[in-house]
């Protein structure tokens, strides 16, 4: 190489390697960006809250039905739940 064409080189792959950055940065972060983030985190939040509401449903709670037992409504069903999970017999319920 002569002395002109030797800073030429040294500029040309400066570019090269300035225009191929950004083009492999975006392919990283274009799978995960904050945007999509929050998306996949909202969408399991909900998920597990169904899957909370259904266990609940399952042991007796009614979201829609009479409301004037409401908070022991929904403690006998947690009460349940968690003594399943812990092996042990449900608890008598309030009527």
């Amino acid at each position: 190489m002569n002395t002109r064409t030797a800073p030429l080189a040294v500029l040309a792959l400066s570019v090269a390697a300035l225009v191929a950055m950004p083009v492999a940065q975006a392919q990283d972060t274009a799978a995960s960006t904050p945007k999509q983030i929050k998306k996949a985190q909202s969408k399991e939040a909900r998920a597990k809250k169904n899957a909370e509401l259904k266990q609940l449903e399952q042991n007796g709670y009614n979201p829609a039905g009479e409301q004037t037992n409401y908070p022991q409504n929904l403690q006998n069903a947690q009460a349940k739940i968690n003594a399943q999970k812990a092996g042990k017999p449900a608890p008598a319920s309030a009527p």
